[in-house]
């Protein structure tokens, strides 16, 4: 079964990095798209960067020049490189895709951006 597990999660200090990373397996990772979302405290899950199969990507306009998503079809894994992080990036950060099967989710990775 598809199965996504997101890591890479912690507690950083504004203007710090973060890479996340979400390995796939169940699936044919290099036929789909790959997204990364966010949903902090009392908010709704919000879609960060996607990553079509032929590497072509989209962001949100809040992280557009910050974060960097990526693929390696030969680990079926999606990174999210996060830069000059701020405390508004403050989420738990999931993988999705969609495939045949339908929508899936990741369990989430915690990123807090703190002094």
């Amino acid at each position: 079964q598809v199965q996504l597990v997101e890591s890479g999660g912690d507690l950083v200090q504004p203007g710090g990095s973060l890479r996340l990373s979400c390995a796939a397996s169940g699936f044919t990772f290099s036929r789909f798209f790959m997204s990364w979302y966010r949903q902090a405290p009392g908010k709704q899950r919000e879609f960060v960067a996607g990553i079509f199969s032929g590497g072509s990507t989209n962001y949100i306009d809040s992280v557009r020049g910050r974060f960097t998503i990526s693929r390696d079809n030969a680990k079926n894994t999606v990174y999210l490189q996060m830069n000059s992080l701020n405390p508004e990036d403050t989420a738990v950060y999931y993988c999705r895709c969609t495939v045949d099967s339908g929508i899936h989710w990741g369990q989430g990775t915690q990123v807090t951006v703190s002094s």
